[in-house]
């Protein structure tokens, strides 16, 4: 039986920055309604798929947590299953954290609230969406860089705007706006991407007046102006000579900020002591660029997305980062935040050769039964069989197997029972490897047999089988969030609750007093930057 832990001993980790990873086994939609402020969202049903990439090494100290829902012991023997050593369990719940830290709202916390600091401390300079649209307007030398993701930005965008992900913005500016006395204008979906990186451009020192559009496309929207759809423009990568200005404004702030640089023997260093001390190896560039070639072990972590999103990649607080790129901008700038984010973090010099023979900590893995595993052909062979889809919600309502009921995870084992029929049951998901790894639940809750679909739903596409539409609910769909920033069909209330929500963090962040954050001013003065 896994032990106990104490909130206040949990957040004595976070303040000494000892490495720890604290899960919560439920939904993400509860999970985005309360949370502590380094919680992961892993629920229970996925824990086999999400949880060995984000604690890849087995002798982490593992938390977990519901809100006493009875997830945690299922939870626990799942982790100790996949060979994890040093489980606990949470005492007292998500209710009793509550009573000596703060909740949070909504999803990647500690980057929004870090975001809101910035802005707080830097006083980053902003401009309301009316404003920038007479801007727009009324001057002809303005540029705007869209600092999304470009599938974000082709859904919905600015006018004028043009695709340039945060963690790209210095590398490509120069390449954008060879003018100084060009005013630039930086945006997102809300608020803390606009700020990063404006704060990241004005940092850096470039000549620009660089300024965010406040509230990013949601105060857009809500001074009633109209978005854009289906737009394409992206900044092209760099010269020579613009990516070499950029890299001098990138080194000249990651030093003064503190960033460490390594070179290959320091790297093999932190490598052999991998089995002690979790080590995440990421490539920050462009996936584009990751997919042409990367080096042995390091993993694609887009900078500006690693910055907004670190809990998606880095799952161990207390953990040791090494980033690498190979122009000395975007890994700079990238561990120039992580760092004021409380984390230990270094930059692989440019031009290091990455060892071929590095030794990368396998994550562990799960071995799922094939006695349970059924074909394609074996499924449409079979006669009475149900069809039960694990997939998040989202991906279920774009299209699923004929037939197929959607299931919450965690309660799988709940709502099978009221499935009617007794002909077998067949679960899938996506790559069906979350329907793999929830075979014993379902078998041990109903009579009927219980199979999963190899390959999950892609096969089925791949074997050229349709999919359909119509919905059929199991289970209650409180498995996926629904971001008031995402999208073009959010209500104004969600979207001014967002807004007001952010406006809160830095109070919530004081009162709470774990978050290790430190924003750096820029004390250099003319004198000390770059002209």
């Amino acid at each position: 039986m896994a032990k106990s832990i104490t909130a206040c001993k949990l957040r004595q980790h976070w303040v000494n920055r000892q490495e720890i990873a604290l899960l919560d086994v439920r939904e993400e939609g509860p999970y985005s309604e309360s949370h502590p402020l380094f919680a992961l969202s892993v629920p229970v049903s996925e824990i086999e798929k999400k949880l060995p990439p984000l604690v890849p090494r087995l002798s982490t100290p593992v938390v977990v947590y519901d809100d006493g829902e009875g997830y945690v012991d299922r939870a626990a023997a799942r982790i100790s299953a996949l060979g994890y050593r040093h489980i606990a369990i949470l005492e007292g719940g998500l209710s009793g954290y509550a009573l000596v830290g703060e909740v949070y709202r909504d999803v990647n916390v500690p980057s929004k609230a870090f975001g809101e600091l910035v802005e707080s401390i830097s006083h980053t300079p902003s401009l309301s969406a009316q404003n920038v649209k007479e801007l727009l307007k009324s001057e002809s030398d303005v540029f705007v860089l869209d600092a999304r993701r470009f599938v974000e930005y082709n859904t919905m965008s600015i006018p004028c705007g043009r695709s340039c992900p945060g963690g790209e913005l210095l590398y490509r500016v120069f390449e954008a706006v060879p003018s100084p006395k060009t005013t630039v204008i930086v945006n997102c979906a809300g608020r803390t991407r606009s700020i990063v990186g404006t704060q990241s451009l004005i940092n850096a020192g470039i000549p620009n007046k660089v300024v965010a559009l406040r509230n990013g496309t949601i105060g857009w929207t809500l001074e009633g102006l109209d978005l854009e759809t289906g737009k394409t423009e992206q900044i092209p990568r760099p010269s020579v000579h613009a990516s070499q200005r950029a890299r001098e404004y990138a080194i000249s702030w990651a030093k003064y900020v503190g960033v460490s640089f390594i070179d290959g023997n320091q790297l093999v260093q932190f490598n052999a002591k991998s089995e002690d001390r979790t080590l995440y190896l990421l490539d920050v560039r462009d996936p584009e660029e990751y997919a042409l070639g990367h080096p042995t072990g390091f993993s694609n972590a887009p900078g500006g997305q690693l910055v907004q999103v670190t809990d998606e990649w880095v799952g161990v607080r207390g953990a040791r980062i090494i980033l690498y790129d190979t122009d000395g901008v975007r890994a700079s700038m990238t561990a120039s935040w992580l760092l004021q984010l409380g984390w230990e973090v270094y930059v692989l010099n440019e031009g290091t050769q990455v060892p071929s023979s590095l030794f990368v900590l396998e994550p562990p893995s799960c071995h799922f039964s094939k006695s349970s595993s059924i074909s394609i052909d074996a499924l449409k062979a079979l006669t009475g069989a149900t069809v039960v889809d694990l997939a998040r919600s989202t991906s279920y309502r774009k299209g699923h197997i004929p037939g197929a009921l959607f299931a919450s995870g965690p309660e799988l084992a709940r709502d099978l029972r009221a499935v009617i029929g007794d002909g077998p049951v067949v679960l899938t998901s996506p790559d069906g490897e979350v329907a793999a790894a929830n075979v014993e639940v379902a078998q041990s809750s109903v009579s009927r047999d219980v199979f999963y679909l190899a390959g999950g739903t892609t096969a089925w596409v791949a074997a050229g089988h349709l999919l359909e539409t119509e919905l059929r609910w199991l289970s209650q769909p409180i498995d996926v969030y629904k971001r008031p920033y995402e999208g073009t069909s959010n209500a104004r209330n969600d979207m001014q609750g967002y807004l007001d929500w952010e406006y809160g963090l830095v109070a919530q962040l004081a009162n709470d007093g774990v978050a290790c954050f430190h924003v750096v001013r820029d004390r250099r003065g003319q004198s000390g930057k770059l002209h």
